[in-house]
């Protein structure tokens, strides 16, 4: 059976305080959206349909930069879940499968969770996601008889019996795409809130005569995100589990509570992370690497056997193979670093090459910015940087060459060759004594008319 998504991500978040719409708040230096995303995406969907709102057109870019085939359909009037749904109905037009709701501000369904409601589809006309509740609170309240749903009751509209109900509704349902838009067809908003509740299906069904059944889940999966304290929860929950995860597969973390990662972060068995690491998004670390504490990484690859940090910057497009040393407080943007060649200390390597075990001095700049355009700088094989080396590009030092200490190179080095490119130094005897005397005379003369 083929499935499709509905993904509602149309509200605006009112208690977010933000002008952002709520499903673009990050966890793991990514939309909340993506999460859901990435989560619905475990099923294999033929067709994905997000359900925007308030700041559509926000919604609806970070969604195709996420997934270029997700459709993107408009609730004008937020009427309720029901009604957000319905919106879907054009865009699954002839299709004939399964279609699941899901909400873009719960981004932790297990791709276990989503599984079993697929399976449970076997079974059922219509199935809802459940969890049992710590603290029920006005969560809606799943009223069962045996196995069989029987109807899903809001808090503001439950009875005090219904309220101590703690099977509570996690608002995911799946069911027949057709079925579900002719369940929405007869849902009414006579209820407390005046909204079209898409749990109201649930009854409509059972008594039509239809079957609805219950999958259970961990509370945790059910996070909704509608305030800044529950973004930052979450947030701490994303983190700890990404952690967790890396431990289990053989990463050592040597603080893992100041070690902070990405959605997307990739760390290969064997490496070593020290204290307070920022991972940034499309980061991958290869097995056996060491990333020294303070450093932050952004868009790069790190080989296997590289050691980078501490306070070590790598930025987008920095290319690290084996055995590379960067050190502290070094940035690398758009540059590739081949097999041990060294960075050390103090220096800043933008738009380069970088040959095998060259070494680069400290104080280094390669001067890519013109101020209009950028451009690069290439460094051949085994060749020797010198410390405080402008490197004005574009420009190229060839196999084995050496710039000297304190050189500003415009013009091209040629293998094995030693580019010297700064003022004769003149020494003049006494000079500098004569100076002192006069500038603390000075000195002294201000502080007694003072």
């Amino acid at each position: 059976m083929s499935t499709a998504l509905i993904l509602l991500a149309a509200g605006k978040g009112t208690r977010m305080e933000s002008d952002l719409p709520k499903v673009l708040h990050r966890i793991g230096q990514a939309p909340m959206l993506w999460h859901a995303m990435r989560a619905g995406a475990v099923l294999a969907p033929e067709r994905m349909v997000i359900v925007a709102g308030h700041e559509a057109d926000q919604v609806r870019a970070a969604a195709l930069e996420h997934d270029p085939d997700a459709q993107l359909v408009l609730q004008a009037d937020q009427l309720g879940t029901a009604h957000a749904v319905a919106q879907a109905r054009d865009a699954l037009g002839g299709f004939d499968g399964d279609a699941v709701v899901l909400y873009g501000d719960t981004p932790f369904l297990s791709e276990t969770t989503l599984e079993a409601l697929q399976s449970a589809r076997a079974s059922h006309d219509v199935v809802v996601l459940g969890f049992e509740a710590a603290d029920p609170g006005r969560y809606g309240r799943l009223v069962t008889q045996g196995d069989t749903l029987e109807r899903i009751v809001e808090y503001k509209d439950a009875t005090t019996e219904e309220r101590a109900i703690t099977l509570c509704n996690s608002g995911v349902v799946i069911a027949a795409a057709s079925l579900l838009f002719d369940l929405i067809d007869a849902v009414g908003n006579d209820n407390a809130s005046g909204e079209y509740y898409l749990t109201d299906i649930v009854a409509i069904a059972r008594a039509r005569g239809l079957s609805a059944g219950v999958v259970r889940c961990d509370e945790a999966e059910t996070l909704g995100i509608n305030s800044r304290a529950e973004l930052a929860r979450a947030e701490a929950a994303f983190q700890a589990r990404a952690r967790a995860e890396l431990v289990e597969n053989g990463v050592s973390l040597l603080a893992p509570d100041s070690v902070h990662l990405a959605w997307d972060t990739t760390i290969g068995r064997d490496a070593e992370i020290e204290p307070n690491v920022v991972f940034g998004p499309r980061v991958t670390v290869e097995s056996g690497a060491r990333i020294r504490a303070f450093s932050h990484l952004e868009g790069c690859h790190v080989s296997r056997g590289a050691v980078i940090g501490p306070y070590a910057r790598l930025r987008p497009g920095a290319e690290l193979a084996e055995d590379v040393r960067v050190g502290n407080f070094v940035e690398i943007k758009n540059a590739a670093l081949q097999e041990g060649a060294k960075v050390n200390h103090l220096s800043y390597v933008g738009d380069a090459e970088i040959g095998a075990r060259s070494n680069l001095g400290a104080g280094t700049i390669t001067c890519n910015y013109d101020g209009v355009f950028k451009h690069r700088t290439v460094i051949g094989r085994d060749a020797f940087i010198g410390s405080n080396t402008m490197l004005v590009a574009p420009v190229s030092v060839g196999d084995g060459a050496m710039t000297a200490s304190g050189s500003v190179v415009v013009k091209d080095v040629p293998a094995g060759a030693l580019a010297v490119a700064r003022g004769r130094q003149e020494n003049k005897p006494g000079f500098a004594t004569r100076l002192f005397d006069k500038l603390k005379a000075r000195k002294k003369t201000q502080q007694e008319d003072a």
